[in-house]
């Protein structure tokens, strides 16, 4: 069994003990975190939901908290002795998938 989730303004495909990096949730290493918007149940008997299946979760465990590899945004003006150097790094947690839940049936 399958579950597309949506955090962080992105979908995700996941299935039982299956390890993501999504985009920074609250919680302490170790803890355990519910997904609540499950856009799809897949397996035997697919459901699909309109938007989301009702009743259905995810049951996650958070395994790190961090923050991604440096992005450098570098701007030139060729000629005008102009550039503008910038740096980011995403945060982000890394979550293991412990159960999928369909909810009621």
């Amino acid at each position: 069994m399958y579950a597309v989730v949506r955090t962080g303004g992105k979908q995700y495909r996941v299935a039982k003990d299956s390890i993501l990096k999504v985009e920074s949730l609250a919680g302490d290493v170790g803890s355990k975190l519910t997904l609540g918007e499950v856009l799809l149940l897949g397996g035997d008997k697919p459901k699909l939901g309109a938007p989301l299946v009702k009743g259905a979760s995810v049951e996650c465990e958070i395994l790190e908290q961090g923050q991604g590899e440096k992005v450098v945004a570098f701007k030139k003006k060729r000629r005008k002795n102009t550039h503008r150097k910038r740096g980011h790094r995403q945060h982000f947690t890394a979550v293991k998938v412990l159960s999928i839940s369909a909810g009621k049936e």
